[in-house]
């Protein structure tokens, strides 16, 4: 059995703390960046894009994950205290609302590019399945998202839980790693717009089904959790996204750099601004814990004690979040 001690604050400069969770994302749009910044050519992209799709993205998610999470998970607390929604550093990001970023950021990156919206899902897809990978993985440095009661050997023991827990939390962030080397085959393949998107869709909905069924959380209508109808449904979009792709195959179809809006060089002023608003971006995660980690004094001993009661940790009254 593993006992989970992980301190979930990887530093701290400046009475800012620097999180693991938050790490995660930054690592998830440097990938995005570097995955359109080495396959442009082959997209049909300039090099502006790379920095142009991690921009979009990135902020999808953010805006996405934090807006979800405060009106539909943690409302009875943030209608309180409205000043604070924007307190990224305060921790809540919920997964629902990370998803429906990215499709918002794909409509407005496709938009913008002039390209075929699933002409753009199909080459975002995989890194987005890198960032839901790794946030998975800065979930379970911060001993979130619980398992269900295990005697297996990899078991663990999670902090202010009795007795081992499946890592499911591990399962899920391994699945979607494992889902960007099927990504990547498919891109190689001569397939109509939408059907790499589709896969993904699938694949997330349904291999999470299996996940999810090791997650220690309520059951609903017909024994099932509430994420499992989530997931259901994602399923079941995928086999409808993938038999619509496979008949309209010659809609939205583009060669290699065509629709490209404009040349994008890295010169003058258009590089100027890309480069300081993609760099923050990929600073401002850090200082994000997830709201398990918001209660770290309590968990993780005297070390944090002074956590909300700095400049940058107002301190506020406890929130539980229900999920």
């Amino acid at each position: 059995m593993f006992v989970h001690q992980i301190d979930p604050v990887l530093a701290e400069i400046g009475g800012v703390y620097i999180w693991y969770y938050g790490l995660s994302y930054t690592l998830g749009f440097l990938g995005v960046f570097l995955w359109v910044r080495l396959n442009h050519r082959r997209f049909g992209l300039s090099q502006a894009a790379a920095y142009d799709a991690a921009i979009f993205l990135a902020l999808g998610v953010l805006v996405g994950g934090r807006l979800v999470e405060v009106v539909f998970y943690e409302w009875s607390f943030y209608v309180r205290h409205l000043h604070l929604v924007p307190a990224f550093w305060l921790g809540g990001m919920a997964t629902h609302g990370i998803l429906l970023g990215t499709v918002l950021a794909c409509w407005a990156y496709a938009h913008f590019y002039k390209r075929p919206f699933l002409a753009v899902t199909d080459v975002l897809v995989v890194p987005g399945a890198l960032i839901m990978g790794l946030g998975r993985l800065g979930n379970f440095v911060d001993g979130q998202i619980i398992g269900a009661p295990t005697e297996v050997w990899w078991g663990v023991v999670f902090p202010g839980m009795e007795g081992a827990r499946h890592p499911v939390v591990l399962y899920d962030g391994i699945k979607n790693l494992l889902l960007i080397p099927l990504l990547i085959w498919l891109r190689r393949l001569d397939l109509p717009n939408g059907v790499v998107t589709a896969h993904f869709i699938f694949w997330y909905g349904f291999l999470r089904i299996f996940v999810d069924l090791f997650r220690d959380y309520r059951v609903d209508f017909l024994g099932l959790g509430p994420g499992q109808y989530f997931n259901i449904g994602m399923a079941l979009a995928g086999v409808l996204l993938f038999i619509w792709a496979k008949r309209r195959d010659d809609i939205g179809a583009a060669a290699p750099g065509s629709n490209v809006r404009g040349d994008h060089t890295l010169t003058g002023n258009r590089q100027r601004w890309r480069r300081p608003v993609f760099a923050f971006l990929l600073l401002f995660p850090l200082v994000i814990p997830s709201d398990w980690t918001q209660d770290v004094p309590a968990r993780y001993g005297e070390r944090h004690a002074g956590l909300k009661h700095s400049l940058f940790y107002p301190a506020i009254p406890e929130r539980a979040p229900e999920k």
